[in-house]
């Protein structure tokens, strides 16, 4: 199996301890690596939750030789120049627009933010009186956007297929795929395809590893791997007929979870130059290092202030977690594009923690119907794709418990009677509401709505005196603030109720060939096995009651995957048999009698290490008696 080209890009496991270098495993990529900073995060009470993962947004912000020094970041001035040179040639097309279009693409977290982003600018062009020219691609169409369908972006030719489509008759066409990774074929295949057509497509690569790190293994679909294409683009970035953007930020709090800093960063990164591009325009002159440094400047005044509401953000947590542990939901409905982040987030603790799509889920107040490209694809598809107001009132309200708890996300620019009007109605359910308000200088929350919420995180921006397309940094500083509160709740949340191993996602879903790589390298991380003993437990772990016949092992990944799309715990499994060389039902009974999966396995290892111990003893005495 070993001789088998789809493994032969897998390290082999390396010796007990040999993980680390310098606090960073030197053989896998950045987005990765275990952040020395969380290495105990299963251990953190709420409070210290809060502050590790605040810590590690702020590597977004960090610059040169503060960590990584080999490594470019946001601040560098190699990744500076880049933005003013993407943010001119955006700025071309929008002072040219007849023919152009500017189009945001993704797969899972990525594909989201294309989708958000591409909904933020095509909202400002419209409030300047100009037609849009924004659009986004998210791998498996509209329904990725509000569900988890992550599988999908592990195929190159429904990057391009889906990216002609959107293009059709368009002159001039710059596509940013966002691969926080550089890992996602759907977006590899589109820039391969934009390089190749060149007199039309103007490809900008987004991620957050060295070139170097990009995915090297084969796509099943493709004949280039994702580094090959990115080292191309590179070479061609000289004379700007491509540009790669991939700024190093740090490890993710929890290992490998990009929808955390990777999300975040590529927020910051695309509307930073965006809203450069439109600034330039609306002034007639060129983009400039000094505008991007002071867009900038105020995303990371946000995390301060963000993270300066931690105590209450740890009460929030708690709530979050005590709900979760009773079988009960956790509810985000938010207003307007707020609703869009709180969606975001209860979307992706489906395949993060392997939880229900019902445990944290995210509902949208207000009118979406000019947001989406096929508004079809998700309309009356089903409890899953349920995301709007009417679902919330129809489907959730009704059949709120006291074990519930919902989280109210609003501006004070928003309906403030509508918002109150909800929260009387769900206080009837449930006595467990918080609100995320946020206001600017001089507004104030009326009493009567106030004093609905026994708790509440109060934000309050400073007065921003820009023109129209400047407006948007506060709104954008509003997400993106929403966004770091929602995504430390959900996975404290989660790292509360027993999911995380030291800062792991042990109990991942394998549902797309990023994950089963990652998967893979846990259990050779945990287990000390050779590679082939870990291969061959995965793949049994994902199969069974199947045997492994030959097919099965020289199966493509995308089989195993499609396999392992919808079975639960297929990591702690393969790793209880590592560690025990115990069947597959053996490993099930065990994570069964536990509290917690985790709980399962960190007494295994305790038991495993124990074994080790006396088994090196016993050589010992054997080798001196």
């Amino acid at each position: 199996m070993l001789g088998t080209k789809r493994f032969q890009h897998v390290i082999e496991t390396p010796e007990p301890g040999k993980w680390e270098l310098s606090g960073y495993e030197a053989s896998l990529p950045i987005t990765e690596k275990s952040n020395p900073l969380t290495q105990d995060l299963d251990k953190a009470n709420a409070e210290q939750i809060v502050q590790l993962l605040g810590q590690c947004d702020a590597e977004i912000f960090q610059e040169e030789g503060q960590i990584m020094p080999a490594y470019q970041r946001l601040y560098s001035e190699s990744i500076l120049t880049t933005m003013v040179h993407v943010a001119g040639k955006v700025h071309e097309v929008l002072k040219e627009p007849e023919g152009g279009l500017v189009v945001l693409s993704g797969g899972g977290t990525s594909g989201r933010m294309a989708f958000l982003m591409s909904v933020s600018f095509n909202q400002l062009m419209k409030g300047l009186g100009q037609k849009p020219l924004y659009t986004y691609l998210i791998a498996g169409g509209d329904r990725s956007v509000v569900a988890s369908r992550e599988g999908t972006e592990d195929s190159a030719l429904h990057g391009i297929e889906e990216l002609k489509k959107v293009t059709a008759g368009k002159k001039r066409v710059i596509v940013i795929g966002i691969s926080v990774g550089l890992s996602a074929p759907f977006v590899a295949g589109q820039m391969d395809f934009c390089m190749n057509n060149s007199d039309i497509f103007l490809p900008v690569l987004v991620g957050f590893n060295p070139v170097n790190m990009a995915r090297n293994d084969p796509i099943e679909d493709w004949n280039s791997t994702f580094r090959e294409i990115a080292q191309r683009m590179q070479k061609l970035q000289e004379k700007q007929k491509a540009f790669v953007l991939n700024p190093a930020i740090g490890p993710e709090g929890l290992s490998g979870s990009s929808r955390m800093k990777g999300g975040s960063a590529t927020k910051i990164l695309l509307e930073t130059l965006l809203l450069a591009a439109h600034h330039t325009v609306e002034r007639d002159m060129g983009a400039r290092r000094s505008c991007l440094l002071e867009i900038l400047r105020t995303f990371e005044r946000a995390h301060k202030v963000t993270y300066s509401q931690g105590p209450k953000i740890a009460s929030l947590m708690k709530q979050a977690s005590t709900s979760l542990q009773k079988k009960g939901r956790v509810y985000l409905v938010g207003w307007q594009t707020l609703g869009i982040i709180a969606i975001m987030d209860g979307v992706e603790c489906i395949h993060t923690f392997g939880a229900d799509f019902q445990d944290v889920r995210g509902f949208l107040i207000g009118d979406h119907s000019d947001m989406f490209n096929q508004k079809e694809e998700i309309v009356a598809q089903g409890p899953q794709f349920s995301f709007s107001q009417e679902d919330f009132l129809t489907s959730i309200l009704p059949s709120l418990t006291e074990k519930d708890t919902v989280l109210f996300i609003f501006t004070l620019d928003d309906n403030l009677t509508e918002v109150e009007t909800l929260v009387e109605q769900v206080k009837k359910k449930t006595p467990n509401i918080q609100a995320l308000a946020h206001s600017t200088v001089g507004q104030y929350l009326p009493a009567s709505l106030k004093k609905l919420f026994p708790s509440m995180i109060s934000i309050t921006w400073p007065l921003l005196f820009f023109d129209y397309a400047g407006n948007f940094i506060q709104k954008f500083q509003r997400e993106l603030s929403t966004k770091w509160v929602l995504n430390t709740v959900s996975t404290g949340a989660h790292v509360l109720c027993g999911k995380i191993l030291h800062n792991h996602m042990l109990d991942l879903r394998l549902r797309n060939s990023k994950l089963f790589w990652r998967g893979l390298a846990m259990l050779q991380r945990f287990s000390e096995q050779p590679k082939a003993q870990c291969i061959e437990s995965l793949l049994k772990a994902i199969h069974f009651p199947q045997e492994l016949s030959e097919e099965i092992r020289e199966a493509p990944i995308s089989r195993h995957i499609q396999v392992a799309h919808e079975k639960e715990q297929v990591i702690p499994k393969a790793l209880l048999t590592l560690l025990f060389r115990c069947s597959i039902p053996e490993a099930e009974a065990q994570l069964a009698a536990a509290p917690s999966v985790c709980e399962a396995i960190r007494n295994a290892l305790l038991r495993a290490g124990r074994k080790r111990h006396a088994d090196s003893l016993d050589t010992l005495k054997s080798t001196t008696g």
